[in-house]
């Protein structure tokens, strides 16, 4: 079972398992100043929504070198990806914008035998509706 599904790769104790996933949303609003009162606002759309997870791998489950490079390599292809938790709840397509690893505890050979990990995905649009919208136009 896996907790969370970024595309293809499966946040879980064989790779990376999250102790931490945060969610943020925003909205527009756009002001104007009035003298004596409160800014009208006006609700010009959504904003930013992003997705922060982090936890700690141990070279005793899984070698988190090699999910942190798969995840290294996925950010670098700049794709748009689906994020759907365990239970099947579907967040919306995702970028990967930031990924943080601190190793700690070495073997003599220098293998790390804890690494904490930190990503920070960006929703995006979904790219069939960018389709759809150019079609009919």
């Amino acid at each position: 079972m896996h907790l969370i599904a970024l595309g293809m790769f499966l946040f879980e104790i064989g790779t990376l398992a999250h102790d931490e996933l945060q969610r943020k949303t925003d909205w527009r609003h756009a002001r104007a100043g009035r003298i004596g009162a409160r800014d009208a606002t006006q609700f010009i759309g959504p904003g930013d929504e992003t997705v922060s997870m982090s936890g700690s791998v141990y070279a005793e489950i899984a070698d988190g070198r090699v999910s942190l490079d798969d995840l290294r390599t996925m950010g670098n292809a700049g794709d748009a990806l689906p994020l759907v938790s365990g239970n099947g709840t579907v967040f919306g397509n995702y970028v990967i914008t930031a990924l943080d690893e601190r190793h700690a505890a070495f073997l003599p050979d220098g293998t790390p035998l804890r690494i904490d990990f930190a990503i920070d995905l960006l929703r995006v649009d979904d790219p069939a509706d960018a389709k759809n919208t150019d079609a009919s136009a």
